[in-house]
């Protein structure tokens, strides 16, 4: 059937009086066109809170938005529509994800199943953790958000499970060869004049290696003329990148997500972590990254107890993608590590 404006409201109102815990959660502004939604977020003193609005297509598809410009979801499916009104008015509540999804469970069991899967279709099932949530990648969140150890987190792969080649790629970079070829190491580095000379030249240095399948190379700044032999690069057959960036100076967090050459972002240009709430999908849903914000319910849902929202944010890129860092090479010292070359 066709989603009308007439349709979509008495199925809403129905749908309110048959659950007590709906009872006074309006319909959000529904408009027909692009100029009738910015008149309307115009309108709404709570625009600037992230409101939900609906925008109509004349073929029956409705476009939930966040605000007048953020998509958050596109479905023709009208029982995919009142779910996703309900999550969002209940998770504006200030609830834990947990206590969203009970509150969904008593409307309706089907709904609960599907906030807890983080599936539009609540078909998505995504394993229980199971482990330390800050050993992978999520242990790094909190130092990096200050530009610790690195500003930029890199990761590559030639195909799932099958890394690239971490010197090769470093010494595309521009680090020192001199220092490759040996299997310098960070404690190396650390040790010059008890730590004196790197704590002046870390900006200048990245650390490299393999884990999770993927391989790393974190670093602040990438030196003039790296890259310089593209033949090179290409050779090294990377069809999946992952970039996590920091500049804590205007609290800018992004995330990129390359794969076959294009970048992976629902046409939402740069993607940045501060977008992400405890409790609500960063993403479009359904979209392309979708499988994150799956990640990311799931993270919530087993990890309680994680209080910082870049550590769940770290924790489901470990669940969904795989990344990882290893912490104990980090404490020890042992992650492979190199000044970028001089000159």
């Amino acid at each position: 059937m066709k989603i009308t404006e007439g349709t979509l409201t008495e199925a809403w109102q129905r749908t309110v009086s048959e659950h007590a815990l709906l009872h006074g959660v309006g319909l959000p502004p529904v408009a027909l066109s692009e100029d009738e939604l910015e008149a309307c977020a115009e309108r709404t003193e709570e625009a600037a809170d992230d409101s939900l609005f609906l925008l109509l297509d004349e073929d029956g598809t409705v476009h939930g938005r966040h605000g007048p410009y953020l998509e958050v979801f596109a479905t023709r499916d009208l029982e995919q529509v009142l779910y996703l009104i309900a999550e969002d008015a209940i998770g504006r509540d200030g609830g834990s994800p947990e206590e969203t999804a009970v509150t969904l469970d008593r409307i309706d069991p089907a709904w609960g199943r599907r906030f807890r899967s983080g599936c539009l279709n609540g078909t998505g099932t995504v394993e229980e953790c199971g482990r330390d949530p800050l050993e992978g990648l999520a242990w790094m969140a909190k130092s990096w958000r200050e530009q610790a150890p690195y500003t930029t987190l890199s990761f590559f792969r030639a195909a799932p499970e099958q890394p690239v080649d971490a010197e090769r790629l470093a010494l595309l970079y521009g680090a020192d060869p001199v220092q490759v070829a040996a299997g310098t190491r960070l404690k190396d580095l650390q040790a010059v004049d008890n730590g004196r000379a790197h704590w002046d030249r870390q900006w200048k240095s990245c650390c490299f290696g393999q884990a999770g399948g993927w391989t790393f190379l974190l670093h602040h700044d990438t030196p003039p003329g790296s890259f310089a032999d593209k033949e090179a690069y290409a050779a090294l057959g990377i069809k999946e990148s992952v970039w996590l960036t920091a500049t804590s100076s205007k609290a800018i967090y992004t995330l990129d997500y390359l794969r076959d050459g294009r970048r992976v972002d629902d046409d939402r240009g740069v993607l940045e972590l501060i977008w992400y709430e405890r409790g609500r999908a960063p993403y479009l849903r359904g979209g392309e990254l979708d499988f994150l914000n799956r990640a990311l319910r799931r993270a919530e849902l087993d990890h309680p107890e994680v209080a910082s929202t870049f550590e769940l944010y770290f924790h489901a890129l470990e669940g969904s993608l795989g990344l990882r860092v290893p912490r104990r090479d980090f404490a020890e010292g042992e992650v492979r590590a190199a000044y970028w070359a001089e000159g």
